[in-house]
Order: C-alpha cells, then sequence, then structure tokens
C-alpha cells in the first residue's frame, strides 16, 4: 500500500516541536504543520498510522499531538500493540495504554 503525500509531507518535518520551544521560526514552523495535520484525510492505512507514530514529540504541542494520536488511532489496527520499553515517548505509552483499555473493554 502506499503512503499518502500528505502524510509523507507530514511526516517529512520529523517530531512535533515541544511548547517550550522559544526559536525564532517555531510560530511558523507550527502553523505550517498544523496546515499539514488537518489536510490528511481519515482514516489513516495501518501503515500511514505507524509512520505518524514517529512524530510525536515530548509534549503537547499546544494540542497537535492530541490531534495527532486521533488520527493515528484511526487506522483499522492499532499501531502500539506490545508494551514500549522504559523511556519510550509518552505519546506512544499513551497509545499502548489506550490499546490495552481497548482490549479490557
Amino acid at each position: 500500500m502506499t503512503t499518502r503525500a500528505e502524510v509523507r509531507e507530514f511526516c517529512r518535518h520529523g517530531p512535533l516541536p515541544s511548547e517550550q520551544d522559544d526559536s525564532p521560526h517555531v510560530d511558523a514552523d507550527l502553523e505550517k504543520r498544523e496546515q499539514l495535520l488537518h489536510a490528511i484525510a481519515l482514516p489513516v492505512t495501518d501503515e500511514e498510522a505507524r509512520l505518524l507514530t514517529t512524530c510525536f514529540g515530548d509534549d503537547n504541542c499546544f494540542g497537535l499531538a492530541w490531534t495527532l494520536l486521533h488520527l493515528v488511532e484511526s487506522a483499522p489496527a492499532p499501531p502500539v500493540t506490545s508494551e514500549p520499553p522504559d523511556g519510550s515517548n509518552p505519546w506512544i505509552i499513551k497509545l499502548w495504554i489506550r490499546y490495552q483499555n481497548t482490549l479490557a473493554g
């Protein structure tokens, strides 16, 4: 299956920046990432979801991380189905916990 151009373009920018980032170009970067993120139509494929999980930063990124999480969870299968190792990205751990909650039903 092919990854859509919108997903590739969003992922090309790497992980979401931190809310603590005060570099000169962060505002323009955040605006661009928000536009790119909202350009990805639901649902994503399993392959796209796995790729998108690489884009989580360490914090909420002014709500963009939650938008990304819901996008990732729109895939047919959960992208995180085994317990992440200690020190993993907090959003990957969150995806794991949410997956575990679906099993507990």
